[in-house]
């Protein structure tokens, strides 16, 4: 059982390896050095917020893949959830599949009693820092001004 740890900007981000739609296993170790890293908590697939912040990250995922950021939504869905709500969508991002809230324990975002995470969203840059830690749904514009500002 992990417990519930609350992050601060300039930690060490905590390491993932989770199950991931469309394909594969995604660890965050595999973009250090390489790319920054947007780790978008949401509450469940196909609700109204989760949806509309979701499309916003479909609709500019190319602005964020030219300024060398990873974007991933991540909820407790499981991956067939994740399929569903993708297809419905057109999401082009990768959505994490966190069954049981491990790693939105480790992020400080898992609400136990609703069983899900809240809407939280990281900015974790190459070297694994947390650089930016925002509650709710900023704006992508807002999102790619501060990457764009990572070195």
């Amino acid at each position: 059982m992990t417990t519930q740890t609350t992050l601060t900007v300039g930690q060490d981000a905590p390491g993932f390896k989770l199950q991931a739609y469309p394909s594969g296993e995604y660890s965050l170790s595999q973009f250090k050095g390489n790319k920054n890293v947007i780790l978008a908590f949401y509450p469940k697939d196909d609700t109204p917020g989760c949806t509309s912040e979701n499309c916003a990250f479909r609709d500019d995922l190319s602005k964020f893949e030219a300024a060398n950021t990873q974007v991933f939504g991540i909820s407790c869905d499981d991956v067939k959830s994740h399929e569903a709500f993708s297809k419905k969508f057109n999401f082009t991002q990768v959505l994490l599949s966190d069954v049981g809230g491990e790693v939105a324990k480790k992020y400080g975002t898992y609400q136990e009693l609703k069983g899900y995470p809240s809407r939280k969203l990281f900015v974790i840059d190459k070297q694994g820092k947390v650089q930016k830690i925002i509650d709710g749904m900023p704006s992508n514009s807002e999102l790619l001004d501060f990457v764009k500002g990572l070195k």
